[in-house]
């Protein structure tokens, strides 16, 4: 059976008395990419912040390689091999792309072992090593967004959760970024991507879900998604059913 990397169950979870999610439930596996798709407002990214230990939930649980870390602090669920990389990418702009790369691996002890993943990231995303002592906002949009998933795979997760990583980027850019993903992917790695682009999404991804107003409402495999009409019609733009 393949190995079960993040397992996320009935989870409920919103803001102050103001319910998001309800009920989501989800799996990751080792070599994997799920996808999440959904309209705006639909609560993708509050699911994932509320996995990566940034929203507590109100009910249900999270579990991580077969430990439940339901509630636990960001810090502590790097620790334990999870990273995520928000859509706003939230760098540290003053300072250099280098200094943004070593506190993703502030978590971590082994100076040989984070030498190591520099030179991996670095190898994945050639710009960075070229552009290691410029200050992070003068980047482009799209090294933004290499950096962003460079610092966090400097922390070595098991699993990634990456929000809206292709918002605003070239095609160009996109299609170099989720050519790494799936690099990432064939190595073991497990990912959660909520993408604005249902398409791109579903075409790299090997299973998905639709959510809608806080509730997963239709799941499977990427390709049957992608095959479904309804989800043809609602998020990929396109509709091949009879008239």
């Amino acid at each position: 059976m393949p190995e079960v990397l993040l397992r996320v169950e009935g989870l409920d979870a919103g803001y102050g008395r103001v319910p998001v999610i309800r009920g989501a439930s989800l799996e990751v596996m080792r070599g994997e990419i799920v996808t999440i798709i959904g309209a705006n407002g639909a609560g993708k990214s509050t699911l994932l912040k509320t996995i990566a230990g940034l929203v507590r939930p109100t009910a249900g649980n999270v579990t991580l390689e077969d430990r439940d870390v339901t509630g636990l602090a960001p810090e502590r669920l790097v620790r334990r091999g999870l990273a995520l990389v928000p859509e706003a990418r939230m760098l540290f702009g003053p300072m250099s792309v280098a200094e943004n790369l070593a506190l993703g691996a502030h978590t971590r002890r082994s100076t040989a072992e984070v030498a190591d993943s520099l030179k991996r990231v670095n190898s994945l995303f050639p710009v960075l090593a070229e552009r290691s002592s410029q200050p992070a906002s003068t980047l482009s949009g799209g090294e933004q967004q290499m950096l962003a998933i460079a610092r966090a795979l400097m922390s070595n997760p098991r699993v990634l959760l990456l929000d809206e990583p292709s918002l605003g980027l070239a095609p160009k850019v996109i299609a170099d970024i989720f050519g790494v993903l799936d690099d990432l992917r064939s190595e073991g790695l497990g990912i959660l991507l909520v993408e604005q682009d249902a398409n791109l999404a579903l075409k790299h991804a090997q299973r998905g879900h639709v959510m809608r107003s806080g509730h997963m409402v239709l799941s499977g495999a990427a390709s049957e998604l992608a095959d479904n009409d309804d989800v043809r019609l609602i998020y990929l733009g396109a509709w091949h059913g009879k008239e």
